[in-house]
């Protein structure tokens, strides 16, 4: 009994602080939003965060299936950027099962958890990735990552460069075989194999962390303020940059492939729509415009 009770202050203590985590990157984006100066649009006014809560309906024997709150926002400088958390537990179908760790011969689980992508005006500015969770089934793990896609890839080697020795400094913190790992498994994942390509510039993705919770938990979370920090640093060096209408319709190309990956291969989208999340906020991801030649 006391083991479960452990479990489950453990759980709500990690849904407590991701929810901290998502107010202080909606605080720190709107701030953004207030700050730019050189308005290239001028009709637009500061963005501000719309909240929506949802719930999810409750899989057989289980009193709640939890839910969550998407957070969107259309500004001036993000053209769509959703900060979402949830909260979900119940139980995987047999085609889910023995695809998660843990879940073969009990099907039960619990699921909290941020996931982050914006999508903005300038073109000069990379569209971004932020997701963290922490899964329990008989086994718990965290996971998440961080990555960016520029419109131009050959010409992002500065914010490249900052972004990485960013991540890097947090991961040698606390392990130095982490960067090198955790890099070439987001490079490997964000790839389009029909393509060819990479997604972006990469970052880190990791998952089935698990080894010591107190300093898995710690990394999780320095790492999501390694993003924030590192991502507001790349945008305010690019805000009030102008561009041309060439360089947007550029943008719209590159957000197509975008939109294949995480329609062909996203697992976190595979994942939200076969335990039966919220459709629009899986579908957050999306570019708000996107075209493809």
């Amino acid at each position: 009994m006391s083991t479960n009770k452990n479990n489950y202050n453990q759980f709500k203590f990690i849904e407590k602080n991701f929810f901290n985590l998502r107010n202080q990157i909606c605080s720190e984006f709107e701030a953004i939003e207030n700050d730019l100066s050189n308005n290239t649009k001028s009709n637009l006014k500061p963005g501000k965060f719309k909240k929506t809560t949802w719930k999810r309906k409750p899989d057989k024997g289980f009193s709640s299936g939890g839910g969550g709150v998407m957070s969107i926002m259309y500004g001036r400088v993000f053209e769509k950027v959703g900060v979402n958390i949830s909260t979900v537990m119940g139980s995987f179908t047999e085609e889910m099962k023995d695809k998660i760790p843990g879940a073969k011969y009990n099907p039960n689980f619990y699921a909290t958890g941020i996931s982050l992508v914006a999508h903005m005006h300038s073109p000069l500015i990379p569209a971004a990735h932020f997701n963290t969770r922490f899964i329990r089934t008989t086994k718990n793990w965290f996971g998440g990552g961080a990555d960016l896609t520029p419109t131009y890839l050959n010409k992002s080697k500065i914010v490249s460069k900052l972004f990485h020795a960013d991540l890097k400094k947090t991961c040698d913190k606390y392990n130095t075989l982490f960067y090198p790992k955790y890099k070439k498994w987001c490079d490997e994942y964000f790839y389009l194999p029909h393509r060819k390509e990479k997604r972006g510039l990469g970052g880190i993705f990791f998952d089935y962390l698990e080894d010591d919770f107190e300093q898995d938990y710690e990394f999780v979370k320095d790492i999501g303020q390694t993003f924030l920090k590192s991502y507001s640093k790349i945008i305010s060096k690019k805000i009030n940059n102008t561009w041309t209408k060439t360089q947007k319709m550029d943008q719209l190309y590159k957000r197509g492939r975008y939109v294949e990956f995480n329609l062909l291969y996203d697992r976190g989208t595979a994942f939200g729509l076969k335990t039966e999340g919220n459709v629009d906020a899986i579908f957050m991801s999306l570019p708000p415009n996107v075209s493809w030649k």
